[in-house]
């Protein structure tokens, strides 16, 4: 559901962006991902916290939380809105350069592809550079996102442990060394290449059927979204 709006904002973001700013290069298309990732973090940020907390409720027990909704209608009542939004900081440090490097990686991908603006489709090399830029976004960030996810779950089972960003990140360090930066990422790079690469694929899709059966078969390079 989360996922819905925010591929909406973010490529209409990214587009409109882009626009504005009037120039195809590569630092406006940077500066186009990064707008439209951090103006996504306000539905991202609550979204990712009711996956979490949902995540760490234990199987055999009476369960609190009934759905990702009910979740943060509890964490609202209990914590009010700061509660909501809950690592909405390491959120915002994530998205903002990943979303940049995101844009940024496809655009460059795509051209050294050959797939310049209004040529024919090619599904493959759409998909391959989709799934890239994917991986690369996650790569650029990834230690923020170990964090993000532990200020999130900080509290659940016990008394809060970390006092911010900082704090978190210097205490992961010290109790598990830099590889704690790094937990995670094989699986989250072997889930961003097929996810990223379907959605650059729908997105190219549907806005060539939109624009109508002439130009149907035209590449849809993120600049003219």
């Amino acid at each position: 559901m989360g996922l819905t709006f925010i591929n909406a904002l973010v490529f209409g973001v990214q587009g409109n962006t882009l626009r504005a700013l009037g120039r195809d290069s590569p630092w406006n298309q940077f500066l186009a991902g990064a707008a439209a990732g951090a103006i996504q973090c306000v539905i991202c940020c609550p979204m990712e916290l009711a996956k979490t907390r949902l995540q760490l409720q234990d199987a055999g027990a009476a369960r609190e939380y009934r759905g990702a909704l009910h979740c943060l209608a509890q964490i609202y009542q209990r914590e009010g809105l700061r509660g909501v939004n809950r690592g909405m900081g390491s959120t915002l440090l994530r998205e903002t350069p990943s979303f940049g490097v995101y844009f940024l990686a496809y655009d460059a991908l795509t051209r050294g592809l050959g797939c310049e603006p209004g040529s024919r489709l090619l599904v493959p090399k759409l998909l391959l550079a989709g799934g890239t830029a994917g991986i690369l976004s996650w790569l650029s960030t990834y230690p923020v996102d170990v964090v993000k996810s532990r200020l999130q779950a900080d509290g659940v089972r016990g008394p809060p442990r970390y006092r911010g960003i900082l704090d978190c990140a210097r205490q992961s360090y010290e109790a598990e060394g830099w590889r704690v930066f790094t937990r995670g990422l094989a699986s989250t790079l072997l889930r961003a290449f097929p996810v990223n690469a379907a959605t650059f694929a729908a997105v190219t899709a549907v806005l060539s059927a939109a624009r109508g059966p002439d130009t149907q078969p035209a590449l849809a390079q993120p600049s003219s979204l």
